[in-house]
């Protein structure tokens, strides 16, 4: 349940920062979840074995290079979801900047990642 929780909170933010960004947009609600899933998907598989190939530059760039790799994740999903395009890659580093800090916005406002009681 809490899988299905993030993934409605993310499709949430993509649907708020692609109305605030001018190069991406997201067709409806149906795309914006199968966007956050497939965001999931590639941040949970993809992104770990990107960071990991590019260990190197990663240290040799003090760590900016891992924007590059978002930047990445996101035009791979543009590609991968009939109804989301993403114009440029600045636009694709500023919705994957602006994506995750809506979320956690969001999250903070719902509480989503208190920790849950086990009695």
């Amino acid at each position: 349940m809490k899988f299905i929780g993030k993934i409605l909170v993310t499709a949430l933010a993509a649907i708020i920062v692609s109305r605030l960004l001018p190069g991406v947009s997201i067709k409806n609600s149906v795309t914006a979840i199968l966007l956050a899933l497939v965001l999931a998907l590639l941040n949970g598989v993809v992104k770990p074995i990107l960071i990991i190939l590019t260990i190197p530059i990663t240290i040799l760039t003090l760590g900016l290079f891992l924007l590059v790799i978002n930047i990445l994740i996101i035009k791979w999903a543009s590609e991968i979801v009939p109804g989301f395009e993403v114009s440029g890659w600045w636009s694709a580093l500023l919705f994957s900047i602006l994506l995750s800090l809506t979320t956690a916005f969001i999250e903070a406002l719902i509480g989503t990642n208190k920790k849950e009681d086990t009695n």
